[in-house]
């Protein structure tokens, strides 16, 4: 079996091979856009071709920054298109081109990658693990009425400003601008090219399928954030609310909450620690569901991605470290002081030891150290060692992500 990087001659190929995998049709090209595969990138495509010639697998990645702790960004392959033909599963056609992909973006000087896993038990073996975490809320159109703030000087409806619908083929260029400022001040949270909304390749509100957007404007009339939204069988559904501060989102959630004529209102993917559910003058107004993983991180070059992102407490750790799958085992000390982190080998006994694909979960701050010890992943080699590595890895914002990819 050969893996190759294609060239945009291969790209039918390449998407005849990955939906065959999955038992899938390209979908009918669509008018201005919308297939999730035109942003590919064919020189980060790879395809695998078996002794026959025929190709039996694929594998790529997008070029995208990940927002770090700290508003950091750095570049992060998102890995995609992966499939392997019904006919070659089961004979190491993937390890080879998960190997092949991740020692193609060592090579390259990347020091992470992420991707969204279609199957939790596909990619932990790869030294990925669940970092960002998403869920919905439906909330009964009945009981969706809003409590007052009790804080003092916290006034109800604080943010200033007004909100107007639009249709989403009057705003592009406006919900690209505010993503793009919602992005970078949010952990976990990934760009979207300019190509991906000029292609409209991807989900609502990306893709051409209709939608109205509400949009929210500043007291100086500036766009700050939106809600992307439809209305079907008296459910309204929100495709991702973008919001750069919390304010805005609440009078985003307050203005959908109060539509006419619907039963129910879903918000799809909202941060499981979000203070929405908080706000309801009914606390179990809102009905969580479809609590999941999202964004999974694999670390490449452990000091660099560890001195990255930005730190909120000092102290130093000893992490031992396996990489099973690229056959590495390596122990650094990392110290943290003044939220920067110093990360160099090392030959102390360690503090923590522990899988990459842990240290992917915890890297952006969704996933504390003492829950993976307890669960068995990550040994605590002694006490107080789990406590000060969650005060280490705690991020002030909770991670999330989302963009679909």
């Amino acid at each position: 079996m050969e893996i190759r990087p294609t060239t945009d001659k291969d790209l039918d190929v390449f998407v005849d091979t990955l939906h065959a995998a999955f038992g899938l049709f390209p979908e009918t090209p669509v008018d201005g856009g919308g297939l999730w595969w035109s942003a590919l990138e064919m020189d980060r495509c790879l395809i695998a071709v078996a002794a026959d010639g025929r190709p039996a697998g694929t594998a790529a990645t997008h070029s995208f920054e990940l927002t770090l702790p700290g508003e950091t960004l750095v570049p992060a392959p998102g890995v995609t298109a992966v499939g392997v033909l019904p006919s070659h599963r089961r004979q190491g056609v993937l390890s080879a081109m998960m190997r092949h992909q991740l020692t193609e973006l060592r090579g390259r000087g990347e020091m992470l990658s992420v991707l969204l896993a279609s199957e939790a038990l596909i990619y932990g073996r790869f030294g990925y693990g669940p970092a960002t975490y998403t869920a919905q809320l439906k909330v009964p159109r009945h009981k969706a009425a809003l409590a007052a703030p009790r804080a003092s000087g916290v006034a109800e409806g604080a943010a200033t400003g007004s909100v107007e619908v639009l249709r989403r083929a009057e705003c592009g260029e406006m919900l690209e601008e505010v993503y793009d400022r919602y992005r970078r001040a949010q952990p976990g949270a990934l760009s979207r090219p300019h190509r991906w909304w000029a292609l409209r390749a991807g989900q609502p509100p990306i893709s051409p399928a209709q939608r109205y957007i509400a949009v929210h404007r500043g007291a100086d009339g500036v766009p700050d954030g939106y809600a992307s939204y439809s209305i079907d069988s008296g459910t309204l559904t929100v495709d991702e609310t973008i919001a750069t501060e919390d304010a805005v989102f609440t009078a985003l959630a307050r203005f959908l909450l109060e539509h006419d004529l619907v039963s129910q209102v879903v918000f799809k993917h909202v941060p499981s620690d979000h203070p929405l559910r908080w706000q309801f003058a009914d606390y179990r107004a809102g009905e969580v569901r479809g609590d999941m993983d999202w964004l999974w991180v694999r670390l490449l070059d452990v000091p660099r991605a560890l001195t990255a992102r930005g730190w909120f407490a000092d102290g130093e750790l000893v992490l031992d470290i396996d990489d099973p799958f690229l056959g590495q085992h390596d122990r650094y000390l990392l110290t943290v002081r003044d939220g920067k982190a110093d990360c160099v080998p090392t030959d102390r006994d360690p503090d923590l030891s522990l899988d990459v694909r842990d240290l992917g979960s915890v890297y952006l701050g969704g996933t504390a150290p003492s829950t993976l010890a307890r669960a068995g992943h990550i040994r605590v080699h002694h006490p107080g060692a789990a406590t000060l590595a969650d005060a280490l890895f705690r991020t002030e914002r909770s991670p999330h992500c989302l963009h679909w990819f």
